[in-house]
C-alpha cells in the first residue's frame, strides 16, 4: 500500500535523501516547508509518515522539530519509529557561466550555514549570508535570481540548472545530520538490544524536582543519552524536558524509571522507542540480575525465607 510521507522540501534536501533511506517500499513525497508543517500534516491525516530532521553533529539540536514533536496536546501526539545518520556536505552553486569570485550574496539554511561559516569565509570573504527555508530552497532562489550562490545538495543543482564550483564543502568532515521517522502513535518499533527511548516531560517548579527524575535514571542504570531544555510558551521560566534514553521501553529498568518520572512528572509525554543508528552509551543494567530480584521479593511474599 503506498504511503504519503511530508519531508523538508522542495525536492533535492537532505531530508528527501534521508527518507530514501529509510526504504519505506511505495511513496509519495510530500514536501512541505518546515519540521512543524511536516508533523501537522501527520497529525491533520495528509501523511502517513513525516521525516525530520532532529539533530546535527555540528550545531546540536534543530529546536524546530523538538518544539514540533509536542504541538497539539494529548489528543495530536505523534511517535517515532526509526531513525537514521546522514553524513552531511555541501555543493556550491550558481547560475551557470556566472564567476564564483564575485559573488555577494550566499543563501542557505541557517543550520546548513554553521557548518560552512569557515570555508565561506576562507573562499568567499565578505559575502553576505541570506537564510532559506531548506538548502534545496537555497538553490531555486539562486536559479530565480534572488541570490548569487547556494550552499545544498549536489542534487538540488541539477534539478535546478545550476553550475557546480566546489563539492563535499564542510568545515568538519565527520559531519552528521540525525533523521528520524514519525508516524501516529501506536505500538513502538520492537525491541532489538541496542535502542533508543525519548520522552518529553515538565516537573513541578520546586527545589530538586530536576535533580529528583534525574535519579529515577540512576538508580536503575539507565544512561542518558543526551537532555535538552526548551520554553513551554506557556509562562517565562517554565520548561520542557525532552530526554533521549539508552534502552527500549520493554527492557525492565527503562519501564521502572519511566513508571517512577510519571509519578513526579506534570507531564510525561512519550516520544517513542526506535532502533538506534549508533552505539552511544551503556546498555540498561543486566536483566538477568533484574529477574533475579524479582524471583527474591516473589519468594519473601511466599512466606518463603530467601
Amino acid at each position: 500500500m503506498q504511503k504519503t510521507v511530508a519531508y523538508l522540501g522542495p525536492q533535492g534536501t537532505f531530508t528527501e535523501a534521508a527518507l530514501l533511506r529509510f526504504e519505506l517500499g511505495d511513496i509519495t513525497g510530500l514536501p512541505v516547508a518546515s519540521p512543524s508543517h511536516a508533523l501537522a500534516a501527520v497529525r491533520a491525516g495528509q501523511a502517513d509518515l513525516a521525516v525530520v530532521a532532529i539533530e546535527n553533529s555540528v550545531d546540536g539540536a534543530v529546536t524546530a522539530t523538538f518544539d514540533a514533536l509536542v504541538e497539539g496536546g494529548p489528543t495530536q501526539r505523534v511517535q517515532v519509529y526509526q531513525e537514521v545518520h546522514l553524513d552531511v556536505a555541501f555543493a556550491i552553486m550558481t547560475r551557470p557561466g556566472a564567476d564564483l569570485a564575485r559573488v555577494r550574496t550566499l543563501a542557505t539554511h541557517p543550520v546548513a550555514y554553521q557548518q560552512i561559516r569557515g570555508w565561506v569565509e576562507e573562499h568567499l570573504p565578505g559575502t553576505e549570508f541570506i537564510a532559506a527555508p531548506s538548502n534545496a530552497a537555497a538553490a531555486e532562489m539562486v536559479a530565480a535570481g534572488r541570490a548569487d550562490c547556494a550552499a545544498a545538495p549536489e542534487r538540488a543543482a541539477q534539478l535546478n540548472g545550476l553550475q557546480v564550483h566546489a563539492r563535499g564543502v564542510a568545515d568538519n568532515a565527520h559531519a552528521q545530520t540525525r533523521f528520524i521517522l514519525v508516524g501516529p502513535p501506536g505500538v513502538p518499533t520492537p525491541r532489538t538490544g541496542n535502542d533508543t527511548t525519548s520522552v518529553v516531560f515538565t516537573l513541578p517548579n520546586e527545589p530538586g524536582s530536576l535533580v529528583g527524575a534525574l535519579q529515577e535514571f540512576a538508580h536503575r542504570g539507565v544512561d542518558m543519552k543526551r537532555i535538552e531544555s526548551r520554553p513551554t510558551r506557556r509562562e517565562f521560566g517554565a520548561y520542557r524536558f525532552y530526554a533521549d534514553l539508552v534502552g527500549h521501553i520493554d527492557d525492565a529498568p527503562v519501564a521502572e524509571a519511566l513508571r517512577a518520572l510519571w509519578l513526579r512528572a506534570e507531564e510525561l509525554v512519550f516520544v517513542g522507542s526506535w532502533p538506534s543508528a549508533s552505539e552511544l552509551g551503556t546498555a540498561p543494567r543486566d536483566l538477568g540480575r533484574l529477574r533475579a530480584a524479582d524471583d527474591w521479593l516473589a519468594r519473601v511474599r511466599d512466606g518463603h525465607c530467601a
